[in-house]
Formats: C-alpha cells, sequence, structure tokens
C-alpha cells in the first residue's frame, strides 16, 4: 500500500511517501524552488518522492492533505463575525482569496496535480485528516512507543491550537484541545514579530536571543507580570488565554497592536536591523520562562490523562529546544520522541501515516530502533557524476578521494586548523536542522568560530548560537546528558568541567561582550548561559558524518565539531551540489567536500556571476 501526504498553502510545503507504513522518502519544497518556506503546491517535493519510491501518482492508494480546510473556513467566518466590525479589512482580502481557490481545494489539489501527470480519470483517494491529527500522527507513528501521550502545540490548525492525545498501537484519540484565538504559539510569534523578527520564521532566534536575557533582572520578573496580567492567562492544566484587546492577528493584518504592547513594556516595536537592547533580550527571556511554565503544564496534563511512560510531540512550539530540554530534565515521562519535522511540513507525513494506520485500519509495527525517521534522512541524493557535472558547469577544480578514510582526516585536518568546511553527504535531511547531510563545519575549540560563521558565512546576527555534533557515546563527556538527541531538538547543560568561570558582573556586560567571552573549553558552541543544543552522531544513521567525527577525535581528542545548516541568511538550505558550490563560493567559506570530492576556495576560478544572494533571498 502506498500512500502520498502533501502539506501545502500555508507555509513550509512538503511531501512524504510512505510504503506498508514504512517512510520511504520526504521533502520540503523550498528546497528544490529556493524559496524559504514555500507555501506553493508541493509539485517538486511530490516529483522526487513518487521517483524515489518508484511509485506511480496513478497507482497510489491514497494521496492525503494536512488538514481539512472547510473546517477552517468555518473558523475564518466565525472569527470575523465575533469581532465584527474590527477586521474588514483583513476580511476583504482573505475571504475572496478563500472563495476563488482555498475552499475548493479538492479541485485546486486535482489540477495542480495533472500538471505533474495525474489523469482525471484516476479513482486515488483523496483524503483530509485534521491537522493536529497530522501533527500527532507524525510523532506517534515513526516513534519507539507502543503507547504514548501525543502533545501537539502550534499557532493554529483548523480551530485546535495545542492537543492532548493518546496512541496506543494502531489508533490515535484526541482527548483535550486549546482552540483559536487562544494560543502557546501565536503568543510567542507575537513577540516574535514586536522583538523585531518574521514570524513562522523567526522564533527560533526569539527562542536563541532569550539567553541573553539577564535572569536577576527586575526587568525580566516585570516583564513576566505584565503578560500575565494583561496579556495571558496561564492556567494549570496548560491552557492559555488571550486577551484580544492587545492582539492583531485574528482579524487584523499584524500580531499586535503596536502601541499597546509598547505602552505596556515601555519601548517601541523593534525594527529587524536594529541593535539589540538589554530590554529586548530580557523581554525575550520572560516570554520563553512563560512558554516553558506553560509546555511543563501541557505536559503534566497528558501525564495525568493517559497515565503513560512516554510522550511524543509536534507541532511549530516541539521545535523550541530550549522548553524540550526543561521538559526533558522534568522527569515527568520515562521517554520523549520529538518528531524532527515538527512543523508543518512534517504534517504531510502525518496525513499519510493517519491515513494508512487510521482510514485503511493498518497494523503498525513498533520499530526496535531508536525510531523509524531512519535518522531524518529522507530526501535527494547524489552520485559523483553530478559532482562532476556541477564542476564542469562551474569550471570548478576539485580533488576526487577514492578512499573516504583518506577524505574524513583531511577534512578533520582542516577543521583543526580553523577552516569553515561546507559538508555534503548523501540524502538531504527532512525537517528544519541541518545533521550532517547538508551542514557548515567548523572547530568548537576555536573561540573566533562563532563570529566567523555568523559575520562572514551565514550573514548574519552575531547573537546566532550554533550546534554541537557529537558522537553519540562521547556524548556525557561533554555535556550534562547521558541520553541521545538525534534531531538538534534537546538543549542540555555543558558538563560542568568544560566550563569557565565568568566575572562577579558578568550580566552587566553588554551583549557584545558577553557574546564573545570564552565560557568553556567549547566556546563556539558553548551558550551564554552554558547550555547547547545538541545532535548525537550515530553510525548506524549516518556512517559518514560519524566517521569524520571520529577522524577529528583522533586528531584533536575532541569527538564533537560545530554544525550549522549549510545556507545563507534567508536561503532555504542547499539541496543539490550545484547549490552548495553556488553557496560556497558566495560565501567566504575555506573548503567545500561534497560526496568524494574536496574544493578548495583558493584554486577555484573568479565567482563571475554578478547576481547577489541578499537580494535573490528575502531576508528572514
Amino acid at each position: 500500500m502506498t500512500i502520498l501526504g502533501i502539506s501545502a498553502f500555508y507555509h513550509d510545503s512538503a511531501a512524504a511517501l510512505i510504503e506498508d507504513g514504512r517512510i520511504v522518502a520526504a521533502a520540503q519544497e523550498e528546497r528544490f524552488t529556493r524559496k524559504k518556506h514555500d507555501p506553493g503546491f508541493p509539485a517538486h517535493a511530490i516529483q522526487y518522492c513518487l521517483q524515489y519510491g518508484g511509485a506511480d501518482l496513478n497507482k497510489l492508494d491514497a494521496i492525503v492533505f494536512y488538514d481539512k480546510p472547510l473546517l477552517k473556513f468555518e473558523r475564518l467566518l466565525e472569527t470575523y463575525y465575533a469581532f465584527a466590525p474590527k477586521g474588514i479589512r483583513s476580511f476583504l482580502m482573505s475571504i475572496p482569496v478563500w472563495l476563488k481557490e482555498k475552499l475548493f481545494l479538492k479541485r485546486l489539489i486535482r489540477e495542480e496535480l495533472e500538471k505533474i501527470g495525474y489523469k482525471s480519470s484516476s479513482k486515488v483517494k483523496l483524503l483530509f485528516p485534521e491537522h493536529h491529527l497530522s501533527h500527532g500522527a507524525s510523532a506517534f507513528y515513526p516513534s519507539p512507543f507502543e503507547r504514548a501521550a501525543i502533545l501537539t502545540i502550534d499557532g493554529v490548525g483548523e480551530w485546535a491550537t495545542a492537543s492532548i492525545g493518546l496512541g496506543e498501537g494502531k489508533n490515535i484519540s484526541i482527548l483535550k484541545e486549546l482552540r483559536f484565538p487562544h494560543s502557546l504559539g501565536l503568543l510567542y510569534s507575537a513577540f516574535t514579530y514586536f522583538l523585531g523578527f518574521r514570524v513562522n520564521s523567526g522564533e527560533y532566534k526569539l527562542m536563541g536571543l532569550a539567553p541573553y536575557g539577564d535572569p536577576t533582572s527586575p526587568d525580566v520578573a516585570r516583564y513576566m507580570a505584565i503578560i500575565k496580567e494583561k496579556l495571558a492567562d496561564l492556567r494549570p492544566d496548560g491552557s492559555v488565554w488571550l486577551n484580544q484587546e492587545y492582539f492583531d492577528y485574528a482579524t487584523g493584518l499584524t500580531m499586535v497592536h503596536d502601541e499597546k504592547w509598547a505602552e505596556l513594556f515601555g519601548f517601541p516595536k523593534r525594527q529587524p536591523e536594529d541593535e539589540l537592547q538589554a530590554h529586548h533580550c530580557n523581554l525575550g527571556l520572560a516570554i520563553q520562562y512563560l512558554t516553558e511554565e506553560v509546555v511543563l503544564n501541557m505536559a503534566r496534563e497528558a501525564k495525568r490523562l493517559t497515565n503513560a511512560d512516554a510522550l511524543v510531540l509536534a507541532g511549530g512550539v516541539a521545535l523550541n529546544c530550549v522548553s524540550n530540554g526543561k521538559l526533558q530534565a522534568a522527569g515527568l515521562f520515562k521517554d520523549i520522541f520529538i518528531q524532527p519535522a515538527a512543523g508543518d511540513a512534517g504534517g504531510a507525513l502525518g496525513a499519510a501515516l493517519a491515513a494508512y494506520h487510521i482510514y485503511f485500519g493498518k497494523e503498525r509495527e513498533v520499530t526496535k530502533e531508536r525510531d523509524a525517521m531512519r535518522g531524518s534522512y529522507l530526501g535527494p541524493t547524489f552520485s559523483d557524476l553530478d559532482v562532476e557535472l556541477m564542476a564542469v558547469k562551474y569550471k570548478a577544480v576539485g580533488k576526487h578521494f577514492d578512499n573516504f578514510d583518506e577524505l574524513s582526516r583531511e577534512t578533520a585536518r582542516l577543521l583543526a586548523e580553523g577552516n569553515v568546511v561546507g559538508w555534503v553527504q548523501g540524502r538531504m535531511e527532512f525537517g528544519p536542522r541541518a545533521l550532517g547531510g547538508r551542514s557548515i563545519l567548523g572547530d568548537p575549540r576555536n573561540a573566533e568560530m562563532q563570529k566567523k560563521l555568523n559575520l562572514k558565512i551565514k550573514y548574519r546576527e552575531s547573537f546566532r548560537p550554533f550546534a554541537p555534533s557529537v558522537l553519540a557515546e562521547d556524548c556525557a563527556e561533554y555535556f550534562d546528558y547521558d541520553g541521545i538527541s538525534p534531531y538538534m531538538l534537546l538543549v542540555h547543560p555543558v558538563a560542568q568541567k568544560r566550563r569557565t568561570p565568568v566575572p562577579a558582573n558578568y550580566a552587566s556586560f553588554p551583549l557584545r561582550e558577553k557574546l564573545y567571552y570564552q565560557r568553556s573549553d567549547l566556546p563556539s558552541i558553548t551558550h551564554i548561559d552554558y547550555s547547547a543544543r545538541i545532535q548525537t552522531v550515530h553510525k548506524d544513521t549516518n556512517p559518514r558524518y560519524y566517521q569524520l567525527i571520529d577522524a577529528f577525535k583522533q586528531l584533536t581528542g575532541y569527538g564533537v565539531i560545530v554544525n550549522t545548516s549549510f545556507n545563507v541568511r534567508g536561503e532555504p538550505i542547499v539541496s543539490t551540489p550545484d547549490d552548495a558550490y553556488r553557496c560556497f563560493m558566495r560565501t567566504e567559506m575555506d573548503y567545500l567536500v561534497v560526496g568524494n570530492y574536496l574544493f578548495d576556495k583558493r584554486q577555484q576560478p573568479e565567482w563571475q556571476d554578478t547576481d547577489n544572494w541578499k537580494e535573490e533571498f528575502v531576508l528572514d
């Protein structure tokens, strides 16, 4: 039985293919179109999945869309009615689009599919599970648990903004929902907006900014009190009630009423390129603390309702690695699994799995491995021929290595000498994290590496932290954590023995001085609060990446390297050797490794393209 899942028309469109319940392929449309968070119909991603799986579009058992458009339309109409006469501008902009396109989504999907070979005479079923069921299914079915509580938290689906469920065998039951306009995800996005970052894109920046706030500052406590008194009523069961007098997302064109928020917090909305000040950091810390409080309350309620030993998480808020780490440390559940493509892209996979197990009633075989995501390496791959064709196209000068052991040792040496290396191997990752398939790498011991990567390679804000990739068996050597974190979705402290004490007046340092103070013997991955967003690397899911880190360990004694996604600011992660070489040449990266080839920047012909990535990509 072969099923195609699709998510589209909001953000992070994607496609996923499963065969007899096994995940075959999955990819986001942005990686093919080069438009970050591309919301369009995922034609390229669908074609890739079908080709990789050897599947015929007209012989599928089902095509499954990740939510119910009629329910979403109902929510829009009821919301506009409830808030009338407010929201007339938004109403006049959105409703015609719905009446013309989205209300007749089944027809629109069929029309888009016909462009890539679908025949109108085909009898393929077209199914529409609910949004939060798709999220929950994406986390539960690939998890290694026979029974688990399911917690999904995002902005909004049709009506639900958070849900608690129970997965048992092949079945999923939704037990409790939080409904629009009350939403933890939208609350977090409102602060993302007010602090000058892009909504549905910059939430992870807000998470990275929060630790620069001063936990001892009275401002943090004051901001938390203001939020609880004026903006959000937080209940013990994890539900939140948002005071719509201060928000504009329900019927307006922005997230919040800027003037009211400026009056509340004592400073105006930050513009995207404005210098970050202490009050921005402290407000970021305040909303991060409250988010962690709500997530923990929801998890306690999930435990109370299900009494399950395990918990699975999905939805955009499940990408908040800091709250995930706090949740794990709380010990409410024996085991936790987080879907690596927790956002809307993962909804495509969840929709397909929900159809297989719930609609078709197929039994579930629980994986005996860590999980069924196969390391999340579910995207396209490439061959030596693809690299050679790229080299011919750009007259690129590279060296081919017949022996990968030799290539990994050479790359380890280059890293140890302070070079930045682009690393492209095997299948592309599914989800927002680069996990050693499409990564930029550096030496974590190098005190200048964070600054170099942010300012000269990624061209982004200097405060942004970088993640360590560590050999799974060495994790406890560097971090206060001895479990696994293959998808870079958990933040845990750097081990005490690795830390360097900070001065007594450290909290009062300006942001830049805090940023570049050496806090451990792994300065480029140690965040300002001594934490790190950990990726454990496993030999069975990514043998080449594991081998490289092991070679670095043999050379330096450290089984850990810096890993960041292979892209510049505003660009989707690279997919092909062609994407990788273009990004390599338009940045100050030193070396590029693609498959079995090594490219030295100094040996490349001068880059002749007059294109400018700052013009090509909308800054996120």
